[in-house]
């Protein structure tokens, strides 16, 4: 039978920090050549921003992969924090093959049934 390792706590936190670091470097980086680039304002919603609410702007990137940054900025833009919510939470809806009509609405009946299955218990 294999001993089992005791991990590493401090080895594991300096990991940890260097990721976030290094993300958030990489999120800097590519952040400021964004703002740069485009003007200041929600690519989906229109809202536009100053420095006062620039916080609430954000870089979405088109293929989700957040190491795709090419220089001309082609994979980037600019959303709020709304915005950029909602096109996440719509990219995790369709890998999750959430049943939508035509209209795109959701059809998913989460209690469907729950009255016969409630009958049953008498």
């Amino acid at each position: 039978m294999p001993t089992r390792r005791t991990p590493d706590a401090g080895k594991l936190d300096r990991l940890v920090a260097e990721t976030q670091q290094n993300r958030i470097k990489r999120e800097q980086g590519y952040r400021e050549q964004a703002l740069k680039m485009y003007p200041w304002v929600c690519g989906r919603c229109g809202r536009e921003f100053t420095r006062a609410n620039l916080r609430e702007l954000t870089v979405h990137h088109r293929d989700h992969d957040h190491d795709n940054n090419p220089p001309d900025g082609s994979n980037w833009e600019l959303l709020c924090v709304y915005c950029h919510d909602n096109e996440h939470q719509r990219q995790l809806d369709a890998a999750g093959g959430a049943e939508r009509d035509a209209g795109g609405r959701a059809t998913h009946k989460g209690l469907a049934g729950l009255a016969d299955l409630l009958k049953g218990e008498d």
